[in-house]
Parts: C-alpha cells; sequence; structure tokens
C-alpha cells in the first residue's frame, strides 16, 4: 500500500467517540407476514433482512438522536456544554422546523451550540460527516457532533410488500474533534448528486408543491415510493464507482482496507459493491438482518457492529459508501482514531 494522503489546509479531523440507539420494539419478518402477502424466504433472499426495530407512538426522531448523542459524549467522557455545532443527517424529522438539530441541542443542554440538518437521503449520514470534519479543519470548532437517524416506519406503507418490508428506525452519533499528532483521521471523499433520480425514489406530499390534504393522503403521497429496479440499478453502479474513485486517488485497494462499512440498504448491493472494490466478504460490515434500512442512521449503527465483531479496530483504514433518495451517492476513506 502506498497511502496518498492529501494534503489538508489547517489542521486534520478525525471521530473521536460514537454511541448509538435503536428502539426497543422489533418488527420480524413473521409480523409482516401478517400483515402483507410476503414471506420470511421472499424478504431474506431478495434483501437480507429479518429483524428491524420500530420507534414508540409519542417519540420522533430527535428522542432516537439524543439517546445515541448522550451515548456518544459519554464514551467520550465530556458534558454537552463543551460541543460547539450539532449536524443532523435525516429526512424524517418531528416537524418541518425547527429544525432536528435544534431539538438535540436543547434536550441535551449544549448551551452555546448552533446547528442545522442535512436532508440527503441515506446518504444523510456520510453527507453530516464531512460537514463536521471541515468545520474542525477549518479550525472554527474543535468538537462537532455529528447525527444520523431515521424514523422510517413513520412514513412507510405497510400494504406495500415492496417497501414495507425495507425499512427500520434507529440512530448514531459521533463526536468530531482534531486530530493528534502523528494521528490522520479523515483523509478524503468522494459525493455527488443526480436529480434527475428523484422521480425514483421520493415523498411526493408534506412539502410546498404538494402540502397535506385529504388527496394526498387519499393518494398515499405521504408515504415512501420506490422504483425498486431504477433504484437498484443506479445503486450498484454509483456505490462502486464513488468507493473505487476514492481508493484509487489516494493509493489504496480494498485489500488495504480494515474494513469496508456501506449503507445497511440491501445485501445485493452491498456484496456487489464489495467485488467491484475486491474485498473480502470478511471485512465488509452487514448487520442489514438485524436493523434493515434505517437511512442515515445505518452506517454508524454498522461502526458499532464492526467494532463488536473485532474488525474496527484504532489504526485501520476505513471505507463508507452510502446512496439515497435524490439521488444522492457519497464515500469517504479515513483512518479509525479511537
Amino acid at each position: 500500500m502506498s497511502l496518498t494522503v492529501r494534503p489538508i489546509v489547517g489542521r486534520r479531523a478525525k471521530i473521536s467517540a460514537l454511541g448509538t440507539y435503536v428502539p426497543p420494539a422489533v418488527i420480524t419478518n413473521q409480523d409482516l407476514e401478517k400483515m402483507v402477502d410476503t414471506s420470511d424466504q421472499w424478504i431474506t433472499e431478495r434483501t437480507g433482512i429479518k429483524t428491524r426495530h420500530k420507534l414508540a407512538a409519542g417519540l420522533g426522531v430527535s428522542d432516537m438522536c439524543t439517546e445515541a448523542a448522550r451515548s456518544c459524549l459519554a464514551a467520550r467522557g465530556i458534558d454537552a456544554s463543551e460541543v460547539e455545532a450539532i449536524i443532523v443527517g435525516t429526512v424524517t424529522p418531528d416537524m418541518m422546523f425547527p429544525s432536528t438539530a435544534c431539538l438535540v441541542q436543547d434536550k441535551i443542554g449544549a448551551r452555546g451550540a448552533w446547528g442545522f440538518d442535512v436532508s440527503a437521503g441515506c446518504s444523510g449520514f456520510v453527507y453530516a460527516l464531512q460537514v463536521g470534519a471541515k468545520l474542525v479543519e477549518s479550525g472554527a470548532h474543535s468538537k462537532v457532533l455529528v447525527i444520523g437517524a431515521d424514523a422510517n416506519t413513520r412514513m412507510t406503507d405497510y400494504t406495500d410488500r415492496a417497501t414495507c418490508v425495507l425499512f427500520g428506525d434507529g440512530a448514531g452519533a459521533v463526536l468530531v474533534e482534531p486530530c493528534r499528532e502523528g494521528e490522520i483521521g479523515f483523509i478524503d471523499f468522494v459525493h455527488e448528486i443526480d436529480g434527475s433520480g428523484g422521480v425514483s425514489l421520493n415523498l411526493k406530499a408534506g412539502g410546498s408543491l404538494h402540502p397535506p390534504t385529504h388527496e394526498t393522503i387519499d393518494k398515499k403521497w405521504h408515504y415512501i415510493y420506490q422504483d425498486g429496479p431504477a433504484v437498484y440499478k443506479f445503486a450498484v453502479r454509483k456505490m462502486a464507482e464513488t468507493t473505487v474513485k476514492v481508493l484509487e486517488r489516494n493509493g489504496v485497494t480494498g485489500a488495504d482496507l480494515g474494513c469496508f462499512i456501506p449503507h445497511q440498504a440491501n445485501k445485493r448491493i452491498i456484496m456487489a459493491t464489495a467485488e467491484r472494490l475486491e474485498m473480502p466478504e470478511d471485512r465488509v460490515i452487514i448487520n442489514i438482518e438485524k436493523y434493515g434500512n434505517t437511512s442515515s442512521g445505518t452506517i454508524p449503527l454498522a461502526m458499532e457492529t464492526a467494532i463488536e465483531q473485532g474488525k474496527l479496530k484504532q489504526g485501520d483504514l476505513v471505507l463508507l459508501g452510502a446512496m439515497g433518495a435524490g439521488f444522492t451517492v457519497g464515500a469517504a476513506l479515513l483512518r479509525w482514531e479511537i
């Protein structure tokens, strides 16, 4: 390996702590068999999913974010008052405004912090992560809390057998801080959007174009719409392109990585990308069977899985990859410094 660390004007940034949260309630494939015409075998063969978690009524995404944030700060051993900025990747905010970041700031007591939400579909966490890294690298801040979370069950139509089997709820948070001497942290990223894909994966109503009406409710425009084949085709192609690109321009191959942590949308998409990277299967982190697709929550949840399995250790080179509604796609290369 001849890792080429791209120069950064200013200081380098790293992930210094991780915290996650999933709601206790679980939806199994057997539960879905009672709701819609499907089967455990059909779901498992096509998606790799066995269970997914569901947020309780009366709670919002900000509650999951708060739990993940508290876990992250406890792991780092700092008080919320030390957090300077909060960036939340989500497409299922509690409400249109105030932002989820505002709600989390209040709930954890991060007095004096500022923040905002990032809407990038399932790429929300990797996009928010790069914003957090740049805030630290620029010298603007030294402690940035980055959260990825979604409550997909809130916008899932449980009469639609094609989509209702896919989604679950969950959250993950990381703290981004400056590297110490000798540490590398964030190395490079490749992000891209293609708005022409919006017709293939969207939630039509609830915004300024189609505000809530009896008509939008009757048409089920407040639920996730997905053109499965179109999304699959884009995901397989673009996740491979962006992850390969970020490796190649930094002199790295799949064999050099400690692990590949992809967005958990579909096991077939993950394995197709891993094959393009020539990644050994045992270094590809997959936990979709437990959580389903939690959108912006998948990558931090998979980070925790990688640590639990002993596949993510201090000093490892790590590749992140995601694709989401928009279309959005992103890849990031970093050295794990925890």
